[in-house]
């Protein structure tokens, strides 16, 4: 990327830092809080071989939050220059001045902020010119649409890089942050046969550019999971086992960290309210949170208020050891932060032994769904429909492919009836599972 280079320096972002909260604790504030960063960016797609667009992002932005007591008021600004960063402290004054008092409200105990945060190795700058990123995506979409004759059309490939740096800074004297990259490579191709079309897609993403599937091998699996979806069938409502594949079965993971963090408890909003201690999975089901992992997508040595992340068990043998808490949810709920303010980190579901042709033979007859529509997770209830697309299985073999089905059932149940999870680990985000094998849900069709 030829724009690469940041507009400000580490030591500059955390000077406008500290000044931000000198002025506010000048102004009266009992506390105050800020984060200021920056970002860069750039994504070049191109269709049917020809670019199609180039766009480049430069953001930066400043936030600022300041107590009068239990009082509490926040204000944010795109510009960092003194005037406008000073406005924001006195905007944010004045909102905390007219707000209600909330006991939970203020800055974390100091006990939990991190001393000694390690370097992660989060930052890989890719310099990737314009046109060496047009090269990477016609080369994708080349290998995608040389797949097969019935791929006829294609909703284009990209090529994408991105960087960003930030320092977050409180009046308990904390001052710190890190500079982070994300770099990726995606395509989509149409097929056609007898006048009904298929989509599908494959991306790959990492923090170093290094570690990205090359473009070629992103084409020839978009292309050969579009082939074979072509012909789908219709299936009649039943009841049956339901396989996950790995990069939706993420998705389930993501369902159950939403029910146990801080904001869904405190307000009740929960199917897994008082969860802590229950066994609310099967057996099988180890979910551990690694924030510490060198480059992982989701690691951070601290989390978005300077508390010091925690390596832990969240789910061991199907129990859950924790909640995702902020020092505010934890404070509504009676509890201890747990380095959580911004969401999880790492989590790292224990695979099991088979691979995903393994839990076909397992599972015998069922359904293989390996797209997800719609966005149907009652985090209230639990209740879960979703729009479904995949493949029929009989005797552990993959019959044909399905299409135009819902799949249905609670998530309390669903996560209670793992049967087994796959060795075939998802590893482009910052929830790693292989594909999940459920014992029963719902697919309802014609």
């Amino acid at each position: 990327m030829s724009r690469s280079q940041f507009s400000y320096t580490r030591d500059q972002l955390a000077a406008l830092a500290r000044m931000v909260v000198e002025q506010a604790m000048k102004h009266g504030a009992s506390a105050a809080d800020t984060e200021i960063s920056e970002g860069i960016g750039q994504n070049v797609s191109v269709r049917q071989g020809e670019i199609e667009t180039i766009e480049y992002n430069k953001d930066k932005g400043a936030g600022v939050t300041v107590y009068l007591g239990q009082r509490r008021g926040h204000a944010s600004t795109s510009d960092l220059s003194d005037a406008a960063l000073k406005s924001a402290v006195e905007k944010a004054l004045t909102i905390a001045r007219y707000t209600a008092e909330d006991e939970a409200a203020g800055l974390p105990d100091a006990d939990r902020l991190a001393t000694h945060p390690p370097d992660l190795d989060l930052h890989h700058p890719w310099p990737l010119s314009v046109e060496e990123a047009a090269e990477r995506a016609q080369a994708c979409e080349a290998a995608a649409l040389a797949v097969d004759r019935r791929l006829t059309n294609s909703e284009g490939a990209s090529v994408n890089t991105h960087a960003s740096h930030f320092i977050y800074a409180n009046s308990l004297g904390f001052c710190d942050g890190y500079a982070g990259s994300r770099h990726g490579i995606s395509v989509a191709v149409i097929g056609e046969e007898k006048g009904a079309m298929q989509r599908d897609y494959w991306y790959t993403s990492a923090r170093n550019a290094h570690d990205l599937e090359s473009p070629e091998h992103v084409g020839r699996v978009a292309g050969q999971r579009t082939v074979r979806r072509l012909n789908g069938r219709k299936l009649d409502t039943r009841t049956c086992p339901v396989i996950f594949e790995a990069p939706i079965a993420t998705g389930l993971i993501g369902n159950f960290v939403a029910a146990v963090s801080g904001g869904n408890l405190y307000r009740k909003s929960s199917f897994l309210l008082d969860s802590l201690g229950r066994q609310v999975f099967a057996p099988l089901v180890t979910i551990r949170e690694l924030p510490f992992v060198r480059g992982g997508i989701g690691s951070a040595p601290f989390d978005n208020e300077g508390v010091a992340c925690l390596e832990r068990d969240v789910v061991k043998d199907g129990v859950v050891q924790g909640y995702f808490l902020s020092t505010y949810s934890a404070r509504k709920l009676g509890m201890a932060t747990t380095g959580n303010a911004g969401g999880s980190h790492n989590l790292v579901v224990t695979p099991g032994e088979l691979d995903l042709d393994g839990l076909l033979k397992k599972m015998g007859t069922g359904l293989l769904v390996t797209e997800l529509l719609g966005q149907g997770a009652n985090m209230v209830t639990g209740d879960y429909s979703r729009g479904a697309a995949g493949f029929w299985v009989e005797n552990g073999a993959i019959r044909y492919p399905v299409e135009e089905i819902t799949i249905a059932g609670n998530l309390a149940d669903m996560f209670q009836g793992i049967a087994a999870i796959g060795r075939d680990v998802e590893r482009r985000g910052s929830k790693q599972v292989g594909s999940i094998l459920i014992d029963h849900m719902t697919v309802a069709g014609n």
